[in-house]
């Protein structure tokens, strides 16, 4: 039976006095008085959009067996507007005794990891990460451990910290690759967004021989059939991770945005906004599998239509989990500084996790989601039964 908490334990609404915009807190779940999930900004966001995320960080957490709950912030605002850095550190001002002692925010959508660690330093909290933080036993010892893993260069001139969650979504493509038994240089894959998670994502499957046909941004869709150079293309993005077109190789077709969502590919990433994929556009996917690397990603009906047709979708509470595990471990000391370990370890738990739904899905046609929330559920019941005096005391070392 799957047990989903679909009621959040707190919903807080913020109005900033200087521009009236709203902001939002969603706490779902807490575990061990934690909870854990991003800080998004955009203009049009809406409580109801940041509850349905922080009931995917919920999902995620327990799914990777990850002893904090999830929660998740948005602010209804334009982050290119002039005015976003003092809306984003008025609103962690209204959060802060949340962020002092249970909530554990990052980047998300519109808001890089950079800036809100520069807003929590401003308000004495040191770095994101400072409600679980300052439960170690030697918070200083922590934090110079968090911002070694953050800031460990890896190839491409990149860090750790910023691409380790597209590396978990370009592992998760790797995995269905696997469960079919297709090379990678035998799979394609188109990905709409080419910002951190579909920009990392792009790198390491580009790097793992797999043929990215297409990628999307605001501007619009590029598209080669026989696979673009993700190197180059990355290295002409802007600060807001669009590719500047007057750059672009010649034999690169530029299609219309929305033109990704149906490319012939045998993966669809949609890595940009929630809700790319709805019942208006659905039948233009003809992908094979649909991964998740955006945050609700797809409709519940798209993804009935999807699961109906044959295709299965990985959610997002797997895909996308990559940044929050490996946050966690870097946190409880499971992972340091050396970037091969922290790869080694997502690579193993994202395509161990991939085949357990792939093999649900192929042997009894149970929905990815339904067996992710299965394992969900069963992590949970399992945390509460032999943890139950521990749950508002978790220490890091």
């Amino acid at each position: 039976m799957i047990i989903e908490h679909n009621e959040p334990l707190l919903r807080l609404t913020w109005t900033d006095p200087v521009t009236g915009t709203n902001g939002y807190l969603v706490v779902h779940t807490l575990t061990s008085g934690l909870a854990t999930g991003g800080t998004r900004m955009r203009a049009g966001c809406t409580l109801s959009e940041v509850e349905d995320l922080a009931r995917g960080m919920a999902n995620k957490t327990a799914t990777f067996n990850l002893p904090v709950g999830g929660a998740k912030g948005g602010i209804d605002f334009d982050p290119k507007d002039p005015r976003a850095m003092g809306v984003l550190k008025r609103f962690c001002s209204a959060m802060r005794p949340w962020l002092d002692a249970h909530w554990v925010t990052a980047e998300d959508l519109g808001v890089p990891q950079h800036l809100i660690d520069e807003v929590f330093a401003e308000l004495g909290l040191g770095q994101s990460y400072h409600a679980a933080i300052s439960r170690s036993a030697d918070p200083e010892r922590t934090l110079r451990r968090v911002q070694a893993g953050l800031n460990a260069p890896v190839p491409g001139g990149l860090l750790l910290g910023d691409v380790i969650g597209g590396y978990g979504v370009a592992q998760a493509c790797l995995g269905v690759a696997a469960s079919w038994g297709s090379p990678a240089d035998e799979t394609t894959v188109a990905i709409q967004g080419i910002g951190t998670m579909g920009g990392g994502a792009a790198w390491y499957l580009h790097e793992a021989g797999v043929r990215v046909v297409a990628v999307a941004d605001a501007a619009g869709t590029l598209y080669d059939p026989a696979g673009l150079d993700v190197p180059a293309l990355l290295e002409l993005r802007d600060a807001y991770g669009e590719i500047d077109r007057e750059r672009v190789p010649g034999e690169v077709q530029r299609l219309p945005r929305n033109a990704v969502i149906g490319t012939e590919a045998d993966i669809l990433v949609p890595a940009a906004i929630s809700y790319a994929i709805t019942e208006d556009n659905v039948m233009d996917v003809a992908a094979k599998v649909v991964i998740e690397a955006a945050n609700a990603a797809t409709t519940p009906e798209a993804e009935a239509m999807l699961t109906a047709r044959g295709v299965p979708v990985i959610p997002d509470f797997v895909a996308n989990a990559g940044a929050a595990a490996w946050a966690w471990w870097l946190l409880l000391g499971e992972v340091g500084a050396d970037p091969a370990d922290s790869f080694l370890r997502l690579r193993t738990e994202m395509q161990s996790k991939v085949a357990l739904l792939l093999g649900q899905w192929e042997m009894d046609r149970v929905s990815p989601r339904r067996t992710g929330l299965q394992l969900a559920a069963a992590n949970r019941v399992e945390r509460l039964e032999h943890q139950p005096e521990e749950e508002s005391a978790l220490l890091i070392p």
